[in-house]
């Protein structure tokens, strides 16, 4: 990496200016008062920021109104004292201030900042990313569907969020872990199992014979999985289970055989789909956790142990082991109340860690997880991508972190709504190929992956979202995706016909690229300046859906800029400054697709 390179490496440039502004204002103060203009004091607490309308300046500060208790002075006062105090702005970062209305201090950026923008923007290969997160384990968990079946529509949106959220916390500069976890062990596995076996056993006797009971899962996928497993071992089970009634049979050991038999046969294909599909989605976990290692570890009973060493967890009379769920979520939000037979919910009450029998349930097994995450593992942070539904699980998630002595603020969890499809206007439940409920699988059948990635990720996790299923498809400016696309493909297109008639673009300089000054192109390098700052954001916020957002503003503002400013002009400096400017946008928003693993199409 070369001396220039390194220049621009983590480059911020609206962050760089912010930090200006509020080093000249501290430092005209300390003038002020130094001089006896203001009075000796604590320097007041102050906003510098981004004004919502430029002709408010670049940059603009409250430091006067809040400063007019501190310096009993009016706010209109203070400001022409502190301007009057400034330091020299010649070549800095700043052509100018002014102070308006009551006292606002309005900065307004030098044509070498904004020049400076596009060099640095150009000469960053990865240019957004920044150390902001100075690496930082952080683990972001998300999907984790359970696989017992295919996946549905939050998986969907979960994918995309979760992945998208990876990324933009890898480009802030933190060490990025993308898990699932496999729900292997439990009471799903033995309902599964036991749907599972039902159906192998109607193939040879019968639904009569053997209904399916209504707890088990009803799905067609069972009826597949059993009927593969019949092919390949005949009915060598069917005998052994013959001749008992429900209740017995269940209880058998013939039955219990049966069901790990099968359990071993489609537990790992329905894995492997999982993996194909989501492969499919563009995503690639760093780490399949399954829950059962927990268990076969003796994670699970140890955490529980731990528990009851530190007086969470007491044994019941019938000597089940029992949390004191209530006392310590209580802090951390609403948790899931207890429903009595008349549907009135009760108080939360203490929760069961491990039953009568001995087996741990499933609220045991995660909290050993994110014990194994937080403790065992050592992550910064656990971050947990859930469907809405479990709002309830959060509270006790966190306390149940607390009893153990872990720091519940290392788990962050992100409570995703639901996705309704929508086509001709109409919501769309069932899948017109199969005429069952929409899955993943079906979902990426009928739509570009890059629609589905792009457009899950538009809105922010909490709120409730639309999937247009005839916009995803459509080719034209509608469709954000294929918007965001054409404009990386036109500027593309733009340099070869540039290319065909002799012009190629070369290195500018600052002073060239100063020339770049409409309000078209000040408008499209204001935003490319706050790229590395939005990304950062994005993170912080756990709110990926920003970039998207970004980079739909980021094509409107080139097509703008492209109609209202002719690249090929008679000037030659302005011509190659405008072509480096098109560069850097086809550079930015290249970037951006890729991070967000949408595809970058050179020509549409």
């Amino acid at each position: 990496m070369t001396d220039f390179e390194k220049t621009y490496q983590n480059y911020n440039p609206r962050q760089t200016a912010l930090d200006e502004a509020r080093a000249l204002l501290t430092a005209a103060a300390k003038a002020a008062m130094a001089d006896g203009t203001l009075p000796e004091a604590e320097l007041p607490a102050f906003i510098v920021e981004i004004p919502a309308d430029v002709k408010n300046g670049d940059i603009a500060s409250n430091i006067a109104m809040a400063g007019a208790r501190t310096w009993r002075k009016a706010p209109k006062m203070i400001a022409d004292a502190l301007i009057a105090h400034l330091p020299a702005l010649d070549g800095g970062v700043f052509a100018k201030v002014e102070v308006a209305g009551p006292g606002f201090i309005n900065l307004f950026l030098a044509p070498s900042f904004w020049a400076g923008v596009v060099l640095g923007a150009c000469s960053n290969k990865e240019y957004g990313r920044t150390d902001h997160g100075k690496g930082a384990k952080y683990n972001v968990e998300f999907v984790s569907a359970n696989p017992t079946g295919p996946m549905h529509m939050g998986n969907a949106r979960g994918g995309a969020l979760g992945d998208c959220l990876a990324a933009v916390l890898d480009w802030s500069g933190y060490d990025v872990t993308r898990e699932f976890y496999i729900n292997d062990a439990g009471n799903q596995i033995q309902k599964f199992g036991k749907s599972l076996a039902v159906r192998y056993l109607q193939k040879y006797c019968g639904e009569e014979a053997y209904p399916l009971p209504a707890e088990c899962y009803q799905g067609g996928d069972i009826k597949v999985l059993a009927g593969e497993f019949a092919e390949l071992n005949g009915d060598k089970y069917v005998a052994s289970c013959k001749g008992m009634d429900e209740e017995t049979l269940f209880e058998s050991e013939a039955f219990a055989a049966l069901k790990d038999a099968l359990v071993a046969y489609a537990l790992p294909k329905n894995i492997a789909a999982l993996k194909r599909d989501l492969g499919k989605y563009r995503i690639d976990y760093d780490v399949w956790f399954h829950e059962s290692t927990l268990h076969e570890s003796g994670a699970v009973l140890a955490v529980v142990d731990k528990l009851l060493e530190l007086g969470a967890c007491y044994k019941a009379e019938d000597g089940a082991i029992m949390y004191r769920s209530a006392q310590y979520a209580a802090k951390y939000g609403t948790v899931n109340k207890k429903k009595t037979d008349d549907g009135t919910e009760e108080e939360a009450k203490d929760e069961v860690l491990v039953r009568a029998n001995g087996i741990p349930t499933y609220f045991a097994a995660d909290i050993a997880y994110h014990y194994n995450k937080l403790a065992t593992r050592g992550f910064a942070k656990a971050i947990d991508v859930w469907g809405a539904d479990h709002h309830g699980h959060v509270a006790r998630m966190k306390g149940a972190l607390e009893a153990i002595g872990i720091d519940p603020n290392r788990l962050d969890v992100i409570l995703m709504q639901l996705v309704r499809l929508v086509s001709g206007g109409e919501v769309v439940r069932m899948s017109k190929r199969t005429g069952k409920a929409i899955t993943l699988t079906d979902l990426l059948d009928d739509i570009p992956v890059d629609a589905a990635r792009f457009l899950f990720n538009l809105r922010e996790p909490g709120s409730q979202m639309e999937f247009d299923l005839d916009l995803a498809v459509e080719q034209s400016a509608q469709n954000p995706v294929y918007y965001c696309q054409y404009a990386h493909a036109r500027i593309c297109s733009i340099l070869k016909k540039l290319a065909s008639e002799g012009v190629a673009p070369r290195e500018c300089t600052g002073q060239e690229l100063c020339l770049l000054a409409t309000p078209e192109e000040r408008a499209l390098i204001r935003h490319l300046a706050a790229l590395t700052d939005e990304i950062v954001l994005s993170a912080k916020n756990y709110d990926p859906a920003r970039i998207t957002r970004y980079v739909i503003e980021l094509a409107t503002l080139f097509h703008k800029f492209y109609n209202a400013c002719r690249v090929r002009v008679e000037d030659e400096a302005l011509m190659q400054a405008r072509i480096y400017l098109c560069i850097c946008v086809r550079d930015t928003i290249r970037n951006i697709l890729e991070m967000l693993k949408i595809m970058v199409p050179e020509s549409m």
